[in-house]
Formats: structure tokens, sequence, C-alpha cells
């Protein structure tokens, strides 16, 4: 899945929308430490208060916000598992009946719960539905397209949160115009943060795809591995983070632990020239960077002595398949931060050139060539000639 088509089913959790049909809503309260199933009830979605809809729409739309590779991940499913996510997923669109659709879910649950148990009570929200996008824009001319033709298909979405426990707090009666303890005891559902969540089945081209899930890490960059393997039954993922890591490592075994500010600049130049390429062909697959490639990309930034034998030990070095490609959209970084113990600077990649790291009168300096004057305190800053 892409961002764009994230994007689009992102904004369609909302009221009244004929383009997302949730048709029911099914929560599994669980308890802390033991892992149980406290109570599961299931209604359709219109049935909830309008303002409970709300509440769960934002929440969807939580789980499903993030970059991919950081937050949000295309998994792929593992083939020939006894018993596998992919299979009660996939069993559980084919039912119209709610009461196996729900047992469907509880499978699911007990899975999640016989891997990891939490120190707090926990609720599993499940809603299924189905997801419409147009085939095309509607032509005002002709009045044909828009919602006349649409892509349709069936989808199990699942937001895991925490139950926190309230907080003893003081209230004010104003009937009674006396100040009272609060005596509500019960959980409050977190739905601002989830824990994870999921999508089934992926889309692509304006199709589902079975084979592979949606799955929404807790925090960015920290999915849950375990709950990846055993509880979705996923291949192994790599992130973005893990996947720049890599590549910056590669660099340094081919060109060493120092490198000028204009070759940087070069390079992610060279990277992002990649990457706006193929967003203006909206029809071409997402660009991958292979070591031949990394060659290539060294060489035209003014690298010297970059010879493919190299590289290529250097790549089989770090990265353990070499048949391993990566995402070009995953190493250049949004701003490069420069630390010091005089201050700290956060450049745009594509600036690099602009920064000079120079021996001036004996001391290390960082020269940073700008275009405007420079105010401090409301001072204009004298300009001194060097």
């Amino acid at each position: 899945m892409n961002k764009e088509t994230i994007a689009n089913i992102r904004k369609q959790f909302k009221l009244n929308n004929k383009h997302m049909q949730i048709r029911e809503i099914f929560n599994v309260y669980v308890k802390k430490e033991s892992g149980e199933i406290y109570t599961h009830i299931c209604q359709p979605f219109d049935m909830l208060e309008k303002e409970a809809q709300e509440l769960f729409l934002a929440n969807f739309k939580k789980v499903l916000t993030g970059q991919l590779d950081t937050k949000l991940f295309e998994l792929k499913f593992q083939r020939d598992v006894v018993g596998s996510t992919q299979e009660i997923l996939f069993e559980s669109l084919q039912t119209d009946l709610s009461d196996d659709w729900q047992q469907h879910m509880l499978q699911i649950v007990e899975k999640m719960f016989s891997v990891k148990v939490y120190e707090f009570d926990t609720v599993v929200t499940f809603i299924r539905g189905e997801y419409q996008k147009p085939t095309r824009k509607r032509d005002p001319e002709s009045e044909t397209g828009g919602d006349d033709e649409v892509y349709s298909s069936s989808f199990v979405f699942c937001s895991f949160n925490k139950a926190d426990q309230p907080k003893k707090s003081l209230t004010f009666d104003y009937i009674e115009r006396e100040f009272k303890p609060n005596t509500n005891l019960d959980p409050i559902i977190n739905l601002t943060a989830p824990l994870a969540g999921f999508m089934f089945p992926a889309f692509h081209d304006n199709m589902a795809d079975v084979n592979h899930i949606l799955y929404s890490a807790g925090k960015a960059n920290e999915p849950d591995y375990r709950f990846i393997e055993e509880v979705l039954n996923c291949e192994d993922i790599i992130t973005a983070e893990e996947d720049k890591a890599s590549f910056e490592i590669i660099l340094q075994k081919v060109i060493g632990d120092e490198l000028d500010t204009e070759t940087i600049s070069n390079v992610y130049e060279e990277i992002d020239r990649v990457v706006q390429e193929n967003e203006e062909n909206e029809e071409s697959e997402e660009p991958k960077i292979d070591y031949k490639d990394i060659e290539r990309i060294l060489t035209v930034s003014g690298v010297e002595n970059v010879d493919t034998e190299k590289v290529e030990f250097a790549f089989k070095d770090v990265i353990e398949d070499e048949t391993h490609e990566f995402k070009a959209t995953n190493l250049v970084p949004k701003k490069i931060k420069i630390s010091t113990n005089v201050a700290n600077l956060t450049i745009n990649p594509k600036e690099m050139k602009k920064v000079k790291y120079i021996m001036f009168e004996g001391k290390k300096c960082l020269l940073l060539e700008i275009e405007e004057d420079i105010l401090l305190e409301g001072f204009k800053l004298e300009t001194i000639t060097l």
C-alpha cells in the first residue's frame, strides 16, 4: 500500500460516509496480567450514539496515521502456517453471520494474549465493513463517473487500546453546592493513543490483496516483532530507521569516515532525484536501490576510486541478504542535525553545500553561507570581512 491509498482510506473514517460503510463493531475487554476475556459486545455501528461513533472514528484514523516503514508497515503473510491469522481473517470476510464473524475475531484475541500479557486492562476493537472508491472522477459534462462506478471491497479493521484506571479526584456538586470525592471507578478507554492495529486486506491499485496486511505500531520505529510473527503470522520487516542506518554503514565502508559537505549533499540530491522521478510517474513501482545503484550514486556524486567489487563487498558485509534493495524514500533524511557544544543546527539536506567545516586561526569552525541579514535581540549583526 502506498501513502496515497492509506491517506484516502483514513479520510473515509467519518460520519454518514457512503464510501465507508461500517456494518458492526465488536469490542473485547481483556483483564490485565491474566489475559482473560472479561466481556465482549457486538452491535451495529450505526446503533452507537453519535459521540461514541466520533470517538471510535478518530481512533481508527489514529491507527492509520504515520509514515510507511516507520509506524505503518505492509506485511506479507508467512506460508504454510497452521491456523494462520490470514486464514482466520479471510474466512471472516466470507461469512454473513455475525456470530461466526465474532468467533473468528475471538480467535485472534486469544492469539494476541497467548503471546503477551499486559499490566493494564485492554480493549480490542474490531469493525468490518465495505470500502468504496470511484473508478474515476465525475465528468460534469457527461455526468458520468464518480459514484456511478466504484471499486468495492470488504475489510476487517482492528484497534488495540489501553484501559486507564480513573484517578481519584474532587468534584463540585452545583446542585448541593458542596465538594465531593469522585466515586466513578469506570475504566477510561484511551482511544487517543492506540497500542497497535491492523487492516485486512491490503490494497494495491484499487484491488484487495489478501496476501498482505497493513500493520500499525504503537510508536514510530518500534514495531512489535513478536506480534508480527506470532499473532499476525507475517514475515520479518525492516524499519525505515534500520534501512537508513545500514545504508550509512555501507557508505562509510566504501568512502571512509570523513566526507565533505558537498559530496554528502550530492549523494542525497541524487537519491532524491530518483524519488522525484518516480513520483512523477504514477504507474511506476516504488524506487529501490541495490549495490549497483550505490556505486552509480557515489560516482556521480564525486566520490573517487569507487568500484563494483568494493561496493559489493561492503554491501554483503552489512546486509546478509545480497539481493536486498533499499527503499529510496527511506534514505533521504528530511533534516540533517549538526550538534556541537556551542549550538545545534538543523539543515535541509539540499542546503548542505552551504555548510563548511574549516580551520581558522588554528580553531575548528563551522561556516554557514546565508543570504539574509541576522537579527539578534532586535539588533542587526555587524558583518565582518575576514
